[in-house]
């Protein structure tokens, strides 16, 4: 009688065990697919752009500034190679020492010009300001210089459940957090698509936000494009923690294990 009702017992609660695992366990396809429609249409029409507004410079940016002029030799003084150019060979490392960093109190030291505040500026003030005041001092508008200021490149950190973490720095005007993600191997399986958190700095602080990218309509998010210094991270899903298999192939296996260890426990105790 007792072993009947043991035999049961087990049985019941292995059946209600594998199926609250096969169901609970398993990452679906929509949980993996990036921006996805919420009514499941195919993606036909144009995606309405975002407005972005242009970056302003933050202490410890590194702006690389070049200088052209009729005669290069007058321009020498300024630019870290002859042509005044970014060469393909240049690494991240010569950037950097050859580039002007923005110090602690938003400045940075130019040639002949001194110091020169750039806190809160785009990139494109920056420039107008330096040809205004070289114009003044140095050259004169026969020289018809022509000066071009940019970031040495977009600097940001991505950690997480992601491929290849770490720092990375991508060469280009604009970069997305699709682009950050391609560059960085992919979210792994266990990664939290639909939680993932932007961490921003601002010159009045620090913000932290949370961006599904399952959703299509991501692309319509000021976070959608990556800012210099941003720290991305990747949540783990939970099933990272319970372990009991990312796939259906291996929330079968824990289930045959589970079952296998009913089965011996139940034999013993029939004995």
């Amino acid at each position: 009688m007792f072993a009947n009702t043991l035999k049961m017992t087990l049985r019941t609660l292995c059946i209600l065990l594998s199926c609250g695992l096969f169901f609970t366990s398993c990452i679906s396809t929509k949980d993996m697919t990036y921006l996805q429609r919420n009514d499941d249409s195919v993606v036909t029409g144009p995606i309405s752009p975002v407005s972005l507004k242009p970056y302003r410079l933050q202490t410890n940016d590194v702006v690389r500034i070049s200088i052209k002029a009729i005669d290069p030799k007058l321009v020498t003084i300024f630019n870290p190679s002859p042509s005044g150019e970014a060469n393909a060979s240049e690494s991240e490392q010569s950037l950097y020492f050859d580039g002007f960093t923005v110090d602690d109190h938003g400045n940075i030291r130019i040639p002949i010009l001194g110091e020169m505040n750039v806190l809160g500026f785009t990139l494109e003030e920056v420039r107008q300001e330096i040809e205004k005041d070289l114009l003044e001092v140095y050259f004169n508008k026969e020289a018809d210089i022509f000066v071009t200021v940019k970031l040495a490149g977009l600097r940001f950190t991505i950690n997480g459940e992601i491929g290849s973490p770490g720092t990375k720095t991508l060469f280009q005007e604009k970069v997305t957090i699709m682009d950050a993600i391609a560059n960085s191997n992919d979210i792994t399986i266990t990664g939290d698509r639909k939680r993932v958190t932007i961490i921003r700095q601002y010159p009045y602080g620090t913000e932290m936000h949370d961006i599904d990218l399952t959703d299509i309509n991501v692309m319509q998010s000021p976070y959608y494009y990556v800012q210099p210094n941003d720290y991305i991270y990747i949540k783990p899903l939970k099933q990272k923690s319970w372990g009991t298999g990312k796939t259906g192939i291996e929330s079968l296996s824990t289930i045959i294990t589970l079952l296998s260890l009913a089965t011996t426990t139940f034999l013993l105790l029939k004995n």
